[in-house]
């Protein structure tokens, strides 16, 4: 597993869901078994987490055009969420091991 640089200032995503649009904050990046995945916490309109909750997508980024908005991909395999899940339990131990 490993994670990608976020730059210090927030990112944020638009989702453009059934039932209107979400805006996230960008968590991080993680890399599972060779394929990129995000992390993504739901917002209100003063940016501040909406619930404690974080939602996962992979993530796929134009090699070819660092400018084209990245595709955010559902995940509806199980096995592969759950690794991703994983993944980012290990990515928030990280976190709290660096801060002491």
């Amino acid at each position: 597993m490993s994670t990608k640089d976020i730059p210090e200032e927030e990112m944020t995503v638009t989702l453009e869901l059934e039932d209107g649009s979400v805006e996230c904050a960008v968590i991080t990046i993680l890399e599972v078994a060779g394929k990129d995945y995000i992390a993504l916490m739901p917002t209100d309109e003063e940016g501040d987490p909406v619930e404690d909750e974080v939602w996962f997508y992979g993530y796929k980024e134009n090699p070819d055009d660092p400018n084209e908005e990245p595709e955010l991909i559902y995940i509806d395999d199980d096995e592969e969420y759950d690794a991703v899940t994983d993944a980012f339990d290990e990515y928030l131990d990280s976190l709290e091991f660096d801060e002491m």
